[in-house]
C-alpha cells in the first residue's frame, strides 16, 4: 500500500521540530508495511494538495490535523473515489471521534493499515465542503475575534476564545436572514444558525455527537431564545452537557437550504474555519460522497 500523508504545518504534532515528526509518522507507517510520502503543508494549501493527491498513484490520502484539516481533505477527495485516512492531531477532532478513529497517533496509523473503507456524507455551501457543520452568527464572530487575539497578542487558543466569547456576547451580533427550505421561505432573526452534516445529538452527555454520518440529511438548528441572556444560558447548559433539543433549539432535517441576506458578505464558519462569502448561501448534502478509513 502507498499513502500520501499531508500534515497541517499549523497543527503541530509534538514540541519537536516538524521534520522529526514527519520522519516519525513515516516510520509508523513503515512498521505496518506501508510506503508513506509525508509532507508538511501550510493550512491554506491543504485543499490544493489534497486534490493533487487524489489524482496520484497513492492508495490512500491521509490528512493530519484538526477538523479544519479534515474539511480541506474532504474538499479535495469527495467524489474522487480515493479513500481518506485520518490522523486526528487537532484540539477537538469531532469528525474522527464520530467515526471512531482513536486520537493516539500510533493507533490512528494502525486504523489506516488495518481498517475498512466507509462511505459518508459531506455538506457543501457555494462549493465549500464541510464534514461537521457550518454556522452563521455569534460563533464565527467569536472565532474571528479569537484569531485576532492570538495573532496580535500571542494568546493561547482557549484563553483567546474565552475572551472572544465574552466580547461577542457584549457586542451580540444578530443575523436577519431569509431561509428557503423546501417549498417555502421563512424570515428569522437569530444570534445563531447552525447547519450540521447529519443530525447532532443534544441530549445530556451527548452534546455534539452524531449517531450516523450517512443518512443524507442536513440538519438546520436555530436557537429558540434570540436574546443575549437566553444565549448565555444556552452556552452554560452546553458547557454542563445539559442541552435539550426540544427546549433549546428548533431543528429540521432536509437535503438543501438557501440562506439569503441583504449584506454583501456573510461571515461563515465551516468546521471551525471562518471565511466571508457573498449571499445567497446554497447549502446541500452530498450523500456518501467521501470514502474514509475507519476501524474494522
Amino acid at each position: 500500500m502507498k499513502a500520501s500523508v499531508l500534515l497541517n504545518a499549523a497543527a503541530g504534532l509534538r514540541p519537536e521540530k516538524i521534520e522529526g515528526e514527519a520522519a516519525h509518522v513515516r516510520d509508523l507507517f513503515a512498521g505496518h508495511g506501508i510506503e508513506a510520502s509525508v509532507e508538511e503543508v501550510p493550512g491554506p494549501d491543504l485543499l490544493a494538495r489534497a486534490q493533487a493527491a487524489a489524482a496520484s498513484a497513492a492508495d490512500v490520502v491521509v490528512m493530519g490535523g484538526g477538523d479544519g484539516t479534515m474539511s480541506a481533505g474532504a474538499g479535495g477527495l469527495a467524489g474522487s473515489g480515493k479513500p481518506m485516512g485520518l490522523l486526528p492531531l487537532g484540539t477537538l477532532n469531532h469528525f474522527a471521534r464520530d467515526l471512531g478513529v482513536p486520537s493516539a497517533l500510533e493507533e490512528a496509523v494502525a486504523v489506516i493499515a488495518t481498517g475498512r473503507v466507509r462511505e459518508v456524507d459531506v455538506g457543501e455551501a457555494n462549493g465549500r465542503v464541510f464534514v461537521n457543520n457550518s454556522s452563521i452568527g455569534v460563533y464565527p464572530a467569536a472565532v474571528s475575534l479569537r484569531d485576532a487575539w492570538m495573532e496580535s497578542k500571542g494568546t493561547h487558543k482557549w484563553m483567546a476564545m474565552g475572551r472572544a466569547a465574552i466580547d461577542t456576547l457584549r457586542w451580540f451580533p444578530v443575523a436577519r436572514l431569509r431561509l428557503h427550505m423546501g417549498d417555502g421561505g421563512v424570515d428569522v432573526t437569530t444570534p445563531m444558525v447552525f447547519i450540521g452534516n447529519n443530525r447532532y445529538e443534544t441530549r445530556l452527555l451527548a452534546l455534539g455527537r452524531r449517531e450516523a454520518l450517512d443518512r443524507g440529511e442536513l440538519w438546520v438548528y436555530l436557537a429558540r431564545d434570540s436574546g443575549r441572556v437566553g444565549l448565555l444560558k444556552l452556552a452554560l447548559r452546553a458547557l454542563a452537557g445539559r442541552l435539550d433539543q426540544s427546549r433549546d433549539f428548533q431543528g429540521l432535517g432536509l437535503q438543501e437550504v438557501i440562506v439569503q441576506d441583504r449584506r454583501r458578505l456573510l461571515e461563515v464558519a465551516f468546521d471551525g474555519e471562518v471565511c466571508h462569502l457573498p449571499p445567497p448561501l446554497r447549502y446541500r448534502i452530498r450523500p456518501r460522497a467521501l470514502r474514509v478509513v475507519v476501524p474494522a
